[in-house]
């Protein structure tokens, strides 16, 4: 049975329901890129289609900004902003094609061309041959070619070597076309995702410099806000080794600077605390509401009864810890020093616990919003995993 997926717009927001593709029931024969479909053909790449090489900047039509006389985009040996370099004000390549990059970073990462261009500094140029769907080779490309690196110092891809490498190809065009609109399409809802989620942090960072300094009071909360020592909130205490009460199948987690780092049968702490490193990563604070372990690199926190711990949690995620640093060689933080340090602090705890839920509530969208894009990203590894190899065929 084929797998289920479906990526849909609802309402211009994301969703995602279960569905079964359709399907062609065809025999597979073996080769040498794995079993495809028996009406589907292996190509390589100069049977495919045509190869150019990209040249040296032509500096007379060159310019670094785009207007009405400098409209043509110049691509080059690049991943960062799809490759573009500047402008020209002309067309050194037009039709339907694909660039391959061909040197450093990024090597073999294919991007598909419309409209015309320029291409410099050997940047490979694939014009695809009449019944080939430049998009489909593009999806090929990025995602089931494994590019063999010539050079044992920047990694180069010469043409001659990319010609040779082979393409499964589904029989018609318009086969390779709806392959690759397909997954097309996922990515564009996988990008869609991803600026939301982008656009939620956003929000939650302005949000979080607002009502944790006091610049916007919510509703019902008023009074002048009071500079406080931390040490006036909370005790900073040092973990303790864990190498005597590790247990692998224990319910509490044990804590370092990287997070959880395995597990106990006892606790050190099981009060909410707010832990940061002592030593090392000393700028990643992290917080629980649940018993654990803390090891003797990371700091964790005794709240007092005057201060909300999760606001406290924010609150860390305000300080420039880097600043507080006391060691020239691995960073690392000193308890006196870090319940030294002064901020502003509501008169009530009721407004620190309102304003906590409220930048709570923000971290609990985006966390679900991170869920749905890795199980986004699933399916898209899903799909090209079938879709490019003919085990699921669009119809």
């Amino acid at each position: 049975m084929a797998e289920q997926w479906e990526v849909v717009m609802s309402n211009g927001k994301l969703k995602m329901d279960n569905c079964q593709l359709p399907t062609v029931n065809s025999k597979f024969k073996r080769t040498e890129v794995g079993g495809i479909p028996n009406d589907w053909e292996v190509k390589r790449i100069d049977e495919c289609s045509k190869i150019c090489v990209g040249r040296d900047l032509i500096e007379a039509h060159y310019s670094p900004i785009q207007d009405h006389k400098y409209r043509y985009p110049i691509y080059s040996n690049t991943v960062d902003n799809r490759g573009l370099y500047g402008y020209y004000d002309i067309e050194e390549y037009k039709g339907e094609s694909l660039t391959v990059v061909g040197r450093g970073v990024g090597l073999g990462t294919a991007f598909k061309r419309d409209g015309g261009y320029g291409a410099i500094g050997r940047l490979l140029i694939l014009f695809p041959l009449e019944k080939y769907d430049a998009s489909f080779l593009t999806e090929y490309i990025n995602h089931r070619v494994k590019i063999f690196e010539e050079s044992s110092g920047i990694p180069q891809l010469t043409s001659v070597s990319l010609s040779k490498y082979k393409i499964p190809l589904p029989p018609t065009k318009a086969e390779q076309t709806t392959i690759a609109a397909a997954l097309s399409d996922a990515d564009a809802l996988i990008t869609q995702l991803e600026k939301l989620i982008a656009k939620k942090r956003n929000i939650k960072r302005g949000a979080m410099h607002e009502l944790l300094t006091g610049q916007k009071r919510l509703p019902g909360f008023s009074g002048k806000w009071e500079v406080m020592e931390l040490g006036e909130v909370l005790k900073v205490r040092h973990g303790k080794s864990q190498k005597e009460i590790i247990d692998e199948n224990g319910e509490f987690p044990i804590l370092a600077t990287s997070g959880v780092v395995g597990r106990t049968s006892t606790f050190i702490y099981n009060k909410p605390s707010v832990l940061i490193g002592r030593k090392g990563t000393i700028d990643v604070p992290q917080y629980m509401d649940t018993p654990f372990w803390a090891i003797d690199t990371i700091f964790y926190t005794e709240i007092f009864e005057n201060a909300f711990p999760k606001f406290i949690f924010y609150k860390f995620n305000l300080i420039d810890w880097y600043s507080h640093n006391e060691a020239s060689g691995v960073p690392s933080l000193n308890a006196k020093t870090i319940e030294k340090i002064e901020m502003l602090f509501p008169q009530t705890k009721e407004e620190q616990t309102t304003i906590a839920r409220i930048l709570s509530d923000m971290d609990a969208e985006i966390e679900a919003l991170e869920k749905k894009l890795e199980k986004y990203k699933m399916i898209k590894q899903g799909m090209m995993q079938n879709l490019l190899t003919g085990k699921i065929r669009l119809v």
